[in-house]
């Protein structure tokens, strides 16, 4: 088994309801739904570009999947993030646009907000005894001779190498998705998410999900709500 802290809107908020009826799952209730129709684009097309999201479910990464280490346990780990989100207030990312990540489409926002990063930051630091170290399988599997040294590093001290300075907020909308269908999949989630792209986006909860053998999906197991603020803070760029 392994657990996963992301940034997921609430099981009821709009953009999840949109978002799992285009990934085609529900991580919240393990609901499926039929490959959704596009113009420029075959349902089988869309199937398999959203794959690799619809397995892990809609969210933003923020501590990676891991597994618990041996002197913790799944009572502990949920408890710490209660405390957690208990003791963090709700914020706003000022703006998120549909964006692409190479060759992956996403939300994302639309600049680097550094409050945005601190709090990621502090998910990796605080969860980071939870962690159990890498195995030589799963060191291996990401293929460290090609990474940068910074990556590499974080890989080595953090288990994932996109965390800290190398930490982008998004929140995937597809797998790799080749050139020749990017104008048709641009349109088509520009279309779909015009409701919460160029808008702010409320970090109000902490989620922590599971996969319960290794290529199973990934399913909500606690969303936790952060702590409640008067009037959500807006980040400064």
């Amino acid at each position: 088994m392994r657990y996963a802290l992301y940034f997921s809107p609430a099981e009821t908020n709009p953009l999840t309801k949109a978002a799992t009826q285009w990934l085609g799952r529900d991580a919240f209730t393990g609901e499926t739904f039929p490959t959704p129709e596009a113009d420029g684009l075959a349902r089988d097309t869309i199937h398999e570009l959203t794959a690799d999201p619809r397995r892990y479910g809609f969210h933003a990464t923020l501590k990676a999947p891991f597994e618990l280490h041996p002197d913790q346990t799944e009572a502990q780990l949920v408890a710490a993030v209660e405390r957690f989100a208990a003791d963090t207030p709700a914020f706003d990312i000022p703006n998120v646009i549909v964006g692409q990540l190479g060759r992956f489409f996403a939300l994302v926002p639309d600049t680097v907000y550094p409050d945005l990063q601190h709090f990621a930051a502090r998910v990796v630091e605080e969860f980071e005894s939870f962690r159990a170290p890498l195995s030589d399988a799963d060191i291996a599997r990401r293929k460290p001779e090609t990474m940068s040294a910074t990556h590499r590093a974080n890989l080595d001290r953090w288990g994932y190498p996109y965390v800290m300075d190398e930490f982008r907020f998004h929140m995937t909308l597809t797998g790799q998705v080749p050139p020749e269908y990017a104008p048709a999949m641009r349109e088509e989630l520009d279309r779909r998410f015009s409701e919460f792209a160029n808008a702010p986006l409320t970090i109000d909860g902490l989620a922590l999900f599971i996969e319960t053998e290794r290529g199973a999906p990934f399913t909500v197991h606690r969303w936790l709500p952060l702590a409640p603020v008067s009037e959500n803070r807006k980040i400064a760029s």
